[in-house]
């Protein structure tokens, strides 16, 4: 009897045994299997399908922004014979810092630039900000302006000081919000956007304005004049070196801002890619 409970005793253990080893052989099994299984790929971020030409590394380097795929649209106005000083009379000159220059070197006359009345315009505060209007040297708001003057043409040149803090989604809305606001006011102005001009390579990168991000800006320039029924105008091309910097000799001595020859030079541009 006591050897019969012994040899009960040892068959218990010994079948536990065999039964241990094999689940420890099956779950190892199935643990390979698992392993061998490709995972599902993650999702892409809405960036990176933004930008199908981003570099692995692009992320790495503080500020960087890598430009997405450029696009033909309608809106980018087409070379055609020179519409002449009469056409350029026209225009309004709405803008940054980049478009006081237009006054200030008499490229075109002071009450065709509006300007805030320190000279500069952000894009991010352009619904609050208000500009000197050469009527009466007021100052007013932009959509008060248009509502007054009803310009047959306005030329659009915005974003420079935007690009350093601004992502896609803020330029691109605000922006936005300020083409229609224009419209709403004055629904027969042909409007222009114009390209955001490039900088010298020597102005400092820690101050936020890179090519790069002038770069992508207008492309977003270009998307929004598709997206809203105006114009895109294509200056920064005869701007630009073979580096995609502003050419050598073409600023006015801070990197950043055109002198008066390179003004001439948007001018001409205008001039030769008529609103028809």
């Amino acid at each position: 009897m006591r050897k019969s409970k012994k040899e009960g005793i040892y068959f218990f253990w010994s079948t536990s045994i065999i039964l241990c080893m094999l689940v420890a052989l099956f779950v190892l099994g199935f643990t390979s299997c698992a392993k061998g299984k490709p995972s599902a790929a993650p999702s892409e971020s809405p960036a990176a399908e933004a930008s199908p030409s981003a570099s692995p590394d692009s992320s790495e380097v503080p500020g960087s922004v890598t430009p997405p795929a450029a696009e033909s649209t309608d809106a980018r106005l087409a070379e055609t014979a020179d519409m002449g000083q009469e056409y350029v009379d026209k225009f309004i000159f709405l803008g940054d810092s980049t478009t006081y220059g237009l006054g200030y070197y008499d490229i075109v006359n002071d009450n065709q630039v509006w300007t805030p009345a320190s000279g500069t315009l952000t894009l991010a505060f352009w619904s609050t900000s208000t500009i000197v209007y050469p009527d009466d040297g007021s100052e007013i708001s932009i959509k008060d302006a248009v509502t007054k003057k009803q310009p047959e043409y306005m030329l659009i040149t915005l974003g420079v000081n935007g690009v350093s803090f601004m992502d896609e989604e803020y330029f691109v809305t605000e922006y936005t919000n300020l083409v229609l606001a224009i419209k709403e006011a004055s629904p027969n102005t042909k409007i222009i956007l114009n390209s955001i001009y490039p900088i010298s390579e020597g102005y400092p990168e820690e101050n936020g304005i890179t090519n790069e991000k002038i770069d992508a800006a207008n492309i977003w320039i270009e998307r929004i004049a598709n997206s809203t029924g105006v114009k895109y105008l294509d200056s920064e091309s005869v701007l630009k070196d073979s580096n995609g910097a502003l050419t050598e000799g073409y600023d006015n001595g801070d990197d950043l801002h055109l002198n008066a020859d390179s003004f001439k030079l948007v001018i001409n541009c205008l001039r030769t890619h008529g609103f028809q």
